[in-house]
């Protein structure tokens, strides 16, 4: 992960906020869940600046994307009780692989908020899709 290649990320999902008619908050991350790039659009809401670097950070550490952990952090889930501190376990937080196959090394994540969960997946979905064609 790379400061340029970030910046363009945050930028992809920037794009596709505005598509989708949503102010958003976007961070991307590297291995260690340290923010490399953060973009806040105007008018998004006060909480993206904590939430989306936590997706982002979850996302990595959970090697998944955060729209699978709802189920999983339930009452009774695998990962009960999981969702607080660092972790944010609703969708808008995907993991980017250093390769095409899911077992590859997780090398970063991409964390959305300010939208509806669909819409904070669908940015952070843009921006992996850089990530992939980099």
């Amino acid at each position: 992960m790379n400061l340029e290649l970030a910046l363009r990320m945050t930028e992809a999902a920037v794009k596709q906020a505005f598509r989708e008619g949503a102010a958003i908050s976007v961070a991307v991350v590297d291995e260690g869940g340290n923010l490399v790039s953060f973009q806040r659009m105007e008018g998004a809401e006060i909480s993206g600046p904590v939430l989306a670097p936590g997706k982002a950070y979850t996302a990595v550490a959970l090697r998944r994307p955060t729209s699978e952990l709802a189920a999983l952090t339930a009452p009774g889930g695998e990962l009960a009780g999981l969702a607080g501190g660092r972790f944010v376990c609703f969708g808008g937080g995907v993991p980017l692989r250093s390769g095409h196959a899911t077992g590859d090394r997780v090398v970063g994540g991409v964390g959305v908020s300010g939208g509806t969960v669909a819409q904070d997946v669908a940015c952070a979905e843009a921006a992996e899709s850089v990530w992939r064609t980099r």
